[in-house]
């Protein structure tokens, strides 16, 4: 391919977009996956979330459209003004992953107004920046010139934490005429085997220096190397032989300290001290498995020493070496595969993603308040979650179209001068046996709207007042009330002429807006004016405002 189709492809890498899945899996699943490579350039372009997901870019900023959670230390960014997902900081797929492949990330993406969800998955693709390399820097073997051509010998294996195709696939030795190399299989790993193809004589080399190669299968390929020296010696010519290649066990998680695991076994038909058989553990294993697990030298017995937790570790595997007590020793290996079996140890988690504390009493039945995310780290029966709500509330929980989703739905209308509060508590319960539990609760205040019209004590009011009163004095008291809060009960008050009426009210009295006091403003004459009749409106401040006359 020449330098336009690889930057071509290179471009494919940033934004391969995959099809949107809807499947209901056990765990979340992604509306959208894009796959990107690791150590790409920061600021280079994964996809067009929104354009994929089908939203209005114009609307992305002030929908504050971003991520929320699943995005290890803000790995990706999304660009509000045209939907687009970005690296944000520099990739390191190892560091993310470890040996898991393929390397996903789910992003959890939310839209304001209206509350949308989206599940964004990226699959971060293995490059071969790493090289193989072992534990060791030398390796040496005790080899008696007695043993015949043929017998092989484990060496030491490298560790590469690329994936796939980059991690060690081949290991070579360096030209000589004794040796040779052979690869074994074991499950996913691949073990070299140092073949003796000429009898050795001590007599005319007493040691042979070796170096091994491992390659792994990238491009270009990288590779590391250890010296291994053979010391010729003489005599034990038997080795012990396991009587499997591999043992695989299943023990449940949580087992009880110093349970037994399983026993391998080894047998030499050498006699005496060159047929006594001690066993111990690889020295390649992870330093974790001398925490979990013990074995008993002379019997080869595995017993269990830590705490096995399914939700960490779900397979151990572990190398067992034979050894005789022959002069040189003799060993040979095996390997111990130990699966775990989830136990219901895990209660399930409640996530809300509240959309506001407050609910408007005007507020439609439907209307979604929050939207609630509940996981269980078991797996199978023991991991799926059964959820209810507390009774008696104006709420329920619907299911989403995603698997371990709900809606916290509005299902009758609120009337805030009744219930101005609710504690919703959500129960989350799984399947396992016994059932675990757990519980969550909301706290929702209804908010007011203007709908309630002031009320007078009575209505119609009937005073007397006395003639050749003192102008400017007050001479009665109107007063409302109104159930609604703030502005929307705050009260002013103004006198209005009634209809037919021929009397110019506003010359004879004035009412305080703001308390209802009425006051005249003239002294009234009995033989002039003996009774008459007008309106007080009281007017709240809500929007739009209500009022009321008496």
């Amino acid at each position: 391919m020449g330098p336009g189709g690889q930057r071509r492809g290179s471009q494919c890498w940033l934004a391969l977009c995959f099809s949107v899945m809807f499947s209901c899996v056990e765990r979340i699943s992604a509306q959208i996956k894009y796959s990107v490579p690791e150590e790409v350039r920061v600021g280079s372009i994964v996809g067009n979330v929104a354009k994929d997901l089908g939203l209005d870019i114009s609307s992305l900023e002030e929908r504050r459209f971003r991520i929320v959670s699943g995005s290890k230390d803000a790995q990706f960014e999304v660009n509000q003004n045209n939907g687009v997902l970005y690296v944000h900081k520099n990739i390191d797929r190892e560091d993310l992953c470890g040996s898991v492949s393929p390397c996903l990330m789910n992003l959890k993406m939310v839209a304001e107004n209206p509350m949308e969800i989206h599940y964004v998955g990226v699959e971060i693709i293995d490059v071969n920046d790493n090289s193989p390399s072992f534990q060791e820097e030398e390796k040496i073997l005790d080899i008696s010139e007695s043993t015949a051509p043929g017998k092989s010998f484990h060496l030491p294996t490298a560790h590469d934490p690329d994936v796939v195709i980059n991690t060690v696939r081949v290991y070579k030795l360096n030209q000589n005429e004794y040796f040779s190399i052979q690869m074994r299989e074991r499950g996913e790993d691949k073990i070299p085997f140092l073949v003796l193809q000429k009898a050795l004589d001590r007599e005319k080399h007493h040691e042979h220096k070796l170096i091994l190669t491992a390659v792994d299968g990238g491009n270009p390929p990288r590779s590391g190397t250890l010296n291994v020296t053979v010391i010729v010696l003489d005599s034990n010519d038997n080795h012990p032989t396991f009587s499997q290649d591999v043992y695989s066990v299943t023990i449940p998680e949580n087992v009880d300290s110093d349970t037994s695991v399983t026993t391998v076994k080894a047998t030499d038909v050498d006699e005496g001290v060159n047929g006594d058989i001690e066993y111990s553990f690889g020295g390649q294993l992870d330093r974790t498995i001398y925490d979990m697990f013990s074995l008993d030298k002379d019997t080869g017995e595995i017993r269990v020493k830590g705490n096995i937790d399914f939700e960490k570790v779900e397979v151990f595997k572990l190398d067992v070496h034979a050894t005789d007590k022959g002069q040189p020793p003799m060993s040979t290996d095996c390997r111990v595969i130990i699966k775990v079996l989830d136990k219901n140890d895990n209660k399930p988690q409640i996530e809300v993603t509240s959309l506001s504390n407050m609910v408007s009493e005007d507020s439609k039945p439907g209307t979604v308040v929050s939207l609630i995310s509940i996981t269980d780290q078991d797996a199978g029966v023991n991991g799926k979650v059964i959820c209810s709500l507390s009774d008696n509330v104006p709420f329920e929980l619907k299911p989403s179209y995603q698997d371990n989703m709900y809606s916290l739905v509005l299902t009758q209308h609120l009337d805030r001068e009744s219930v101005s509060h609710y504690d919703i508590t959500i129960t989350a319960t799984d399947c396992g046996q016994p059932p675990l539990s757990t519980f969550k609760t909301l706290s929702i205040d209804v908010s007011d709207v203007n709908d309630n019209i002031p009320e007078f004590l009575h209505n119609p009011i009937e005073l007397y007042l006395v003639e050749n009163n003192v102008a400017g004095n007050s001479i009665f008291s109107v007063t409302a009330s109104d159930k609604d809060l703030n502005e929307n009960a705050a009260l002013r008050y103004h006198i209005i002429r009634e209809e037919g009426s021929q009397v110019k009210i506003a010359a004879f009295l004035n009412i305080n807006q703001d308390n209802g006091h009425i006051s005249a403003l003239k002294s009234f004459d009995f033989e002039t004016l003996k009774t008459f009749q007008f309106q007080v409106v009281a007017t709240d401040s809500g929007t739009p405002s209500l009022s009321n006359n008496v």
